[in-house]
């Protein structure tokens, strides 16, 4: 019914927070001044980008998939489980299960996902990759 909207609401604050982020880090990129050649890492703002386009992205696909179904229609009050309060208690029940489930899950596997990450680069910048010879 309306599972969509937990994962949209942290994809706003995970967008703010990114922004937020970039800006701190341009600054202090900007007062130590890039000179010296120092180890390669991918920066915190570039990592909530990939949550944000992760939240967006599985918001969008829920959001058709409830047009589909008629669960979400033009016309206020937009989702059609407000139409009772018998309804919104179970839209709001799913939204408290599915939606926070969801949400989560997408969270976890950015963790994941950014451990990952962390590791190749850390090989990276320690040279365990090696060189090819040409």
């Amino acid at each position: 019914m309306a599972c969509f909207l937990v994962p949209a609401a942290e994809a706003v604050v995970v967008k703010a927070v990114e922004k937020m982020v970039e800006h701190s880090e341009t600054e202090a990129a900007l007062s130590t001044g890039n000179n010296e050649e120092k180890e390669i890492k991918l920066p915190l703002s570039r990592k909530l980008n990939w949550l944000f386009n992760m939240l967006t992205g599985g918001v969008v696909l829920l959001l058709f998939e409830h047009i589909w179904h008629g669960e979400v229609v033009p016309w206020f009050p937009f989702l059609t489980a407000m139409s009772s309060p018998e309804e919104t208690a179970g839209m709001l029940l799913e939204m408290s299960t599915a939606g926070v489930c969801m949400a989560v899950l997408v969270t976890v596997v950015w963790f994941v996902m950014c451990a990952a990450a962390d590791s190749i680069m850390k090989r990276k910048n320690s040279g365990e990759y090696g060189r090819v010879e040409e």
